[in-house]
Formats: C-alpha cells, sequence, structure tokens
C-alpha cells in the first residue's frame, strides 16, 4: 500500500495551525450522521412496520451512520495530540480546554435537565433521580458526549509526551493494542452473557471515555494518511461492506448470536471500529488534496466550528417539534419524507443558531 505526503502540514509547536479540509469536512459530514441516528430511531423503533421498505430504508441511513461517534472522537485525536496543542505545558492545555469546555458542559446540562426533562417533558425526577441521571452520563441521550470528550482531553498531555518521543510508528502502535483491548473486552463480555454468565460493560460518567481512547489515539497515528486513488476505492469498498455487514447483524433478527456477541453493532464492536477507520481514511483521502477559494474555506471551517453547538442543541429542537406539532411524531415514525424533512428542518435550524450564537461573545462559549 501507498500513502501520498498530506495536503495540510501536520501542525508543528511553532506558527499557526492550518486548517485541514478533511478533518472539517469529517465532522460536518459526522454531524448530519447523529441528527439523522436522532431522527430516523423513530421509524427504526417502530415494530409496527419492521421489515418494510420503509424501515429498511431508515435502517441503512441510521445504521449506516454509525460510524459518527468514533470518527468524532478520531477528529479530536488529530487535533489535540500534536506537539503544537501542549507546548506550553499541561497546565495551560488544561485551562484552555477548561475555558472552550466548561461553560457548554455545565449549561447543557442543566438546561437538558431542567427545561427539556422536567419543564418540556413533564418528567417527575426526585433530586436523588437527577443526580444518578448525572453520575451515568444520562442527564440527556446525547449528552454522555460531555464526558467522554473530558475524560479524553483529561489523558491528552500524558498520551502527547509518549506519541511526541517514539514517532509515527509508536502512535500506530499504541492506537492498534488500544483498539484490540478495547474490542477484546467488549466480545468477552458478549461471550459470557451468551453462555449464561453476563458480565455487561457499566460506563459511567468518569469511565464514559475509556473505551474511545484507540480513536483517540488512531486520529492523531492516521492523520497524515492520504491514499492513491486505487487504494482509496478499495479501503471504500471495504468498509461499505463492513457497514453493509452492520445493518444486516442490526436488522437480521436471525443474525448468528456468536457473531453478536462478539462484535455488537454498537460504538465500541469492532466491525463498527474497522468501519469507522475506514471512514477516516477514505475521508482523509478524498479531501486531502482538495484546494478550496478562500471564501468556501472560511464556510466550511465555520460550518466545522458550529458543529459542536449543532450536536449539543440539535436534541431540543426535535422535542420542542413534537411538543409542539403532536401529529409529527407519529409521522416520523412512520413516514421517510416526513422524517427527511424534519431531518432537514433541524440541521438547518441548529446550525443557523450555532453559528449565531458564536458570533456573540457572551453565547459562543456555550457553542
Amino acid at each position: 500500500m501507498t500513502a501520498d505526503a498530506p495536503t495540510t502540514p501536520t501542525p508543528s509547536a511553532e506558527g499557526p495551525r492550518t486548517r485541514s479540509v478533511s478533518l472539517d469536512v469529517l465532522r460536518v459530514v459526522a454531524i448530519l450522521g447523529v441528527v439523522a441516528i436522532h431522527v430516523f430511531a423513530g421509524i427504526v423503533n417502530n415494530q409496527a412496520i419492521r421489515g418494510s421498505g420503509t424501515w429498511w430504508a431508515a435502517t441503512i441511513i441510521d445504521v449506516g451512520n454509525v460510524w459518527v461517534i468514533p470518527v468524532f472522537v478520531m477528529v479530536s485525536g488529530a487535533l489535540l495530540l500534536g506537539p503544537r496543542a501542549h507546548a506550553a505545558g499541561p497546565a495551560v492545555f488544561y485551562r484552555k480546554r477548561l475555558l472552550r469546555l466548561g461553560p457548554a458542559f455545565v449549561a447543557w446540562q442543566l438546561f437538558y435537565i431542567i427545561v427539556v426533562r422536567l419543564v418540556m417533558s413533564h418528567q417527575q425526577l426526585t433530586l436523588i433521580q437527577i443526580l444518578g441521571l448525572v453520575a451515568d452520563a444520562q442527564s440527556y441521550t446525547h449528552l454522555y458526549f460531555l464526558w467522554l470528550i473530558v475524560g479524553l482531553y483529561l489523558v491528552a498531555p500524558v498520551l502527547a509526551a509518549f506519541l511526541a518521543a517514539g514517532g509515527p510508528r509508536r502512535a500506530v502502535i499504541l492506537a492498534a493494542s488500544l483498539l484490540a483491548f478495547t474490542f477484546s473486552v467488549v466480545a468477552l463480555s458478549g461471550l459470557s452473557g451468551l453462555y449464561g454468565d453476563p458480565h455487561p460493560i457499566a460506563l459511567n460518567a468518569l469511565t464514559q471515555w475509556m473505551p474511545y481512547v484507540g480513536y483517540f489515539v488512531a486520529g492523531w497515528a492516521l492523520r497524515s494518511v492520504v491514499l492513491d486513488l486505487r487504494w482509496t476505492l478499495l479501503t471504500a469498498v471495504i468498509t461499505a461492506v463492513l457497514l453493509a455487514e452492520t445493518i444486516w447483524q442490526f436488522a437480521d433478527l436471525s443474525r448468528p448470536a456468536l457473531l453478536q456477541a462478539i462484535s455488537p453493532t454498537t460504538y465500541i464492536g469492532a466491525i463498527v471500529g474497522i468501519a469507522s477507520i475506514g471512514v477516516f481514511v477514505v475521508g482523509q483521502s478524498l479531501f486531502a488534496r482538495v484546494r478550496l477559494r478562500a471564501r468556501a474555506s472560511r464556510m466550511l471551517a465555520q460550518l466545522s466550528d458550529a458543529a459542536f453547538g449543532v450536536f449539543l442543541v440539535h436534541f431540543f429542537f426535535l422535542v420542542l417539534g413534537i411538543i409542539l406539532l403532536p401529529w409529527l411524531n407519529a409521522a416520523r415514525s412512520s413516514n421517510l419524507a416526513v422524517a427527511f424533512a424534519m431531518w432537514a428542518s433541524i440541521v438547518v435550524v441548529s446550525f443557523a443558531v450555532s453559528l449565531g450564537a458564536r458570533r456573540v461573545p457572551g453565547l459562543r462559549r456555550f457553542f
């Protein structure tokens, strides 16, 4: 296999960081996939239409985007594990990350608990139950990701120091070792359950990050990999096959129990993990050579930077739409066109809010 030099130089400890078109594109496409998963889940979970053409289309969209969270983590690793991010030492790194993530980390958990759960959804929760949700990183469906990212930020300086002393080979070996360990732990848990002695993996707020360290390091290890056209196409085909297998595995009720135990259709299953790496490498290879005009480059950078805000706010608009238009939930759970329209609307509104908020000094800290 051959690899060309990356289009965007790896940031060094000196000088400003150059934007990576490929990483920006991956982040924007990934957030579109996140919203799709949450919208089309209404059809996927509708047992009354399971097996229909509508159900299969929604399942392909939903499960076919299972790579989005691993790729988000890999993009973060590609950006945060280099020498430049840690040139001033761990204290400066932590301070910058705390100022960037801290306000959003606290505010959005309070927002989803108070506004979405208690006020909008009328959930009757005691203080103990609320604290339990926070401890389990379940203040709302998608907000476990905040705990995941905080954990990875905490270990980033240690990982960066180790990687800086060993070069590309060390990064690849470490990423492969961590991923193999994670996939093995998942497989052992699945096999124990399959053979009557269940030991499920239970992640909480303090451990959400642990299964994703391998992806984090893989993002840095693979940041400069740009395959030639032949290998890009081959990798894309293999990735598509793995994603198709994941869709079949999820959809087929008669799927082999052993396969599901060894490699479940989750973000930390082996097949999903390999497919996610494939998406990252193909995205890198396709877009690393792209040269954008200044205006297009700025627009892409703005959309990429707004993706985090979209991740945070989109579920609010999903719930709001269902509450304001009660028929919408039933319609989006059985009608593909309605689900598409809802997805597009939420994407547009969420990006508009995130982009707008990032222009306001007081609000940009929360997006």
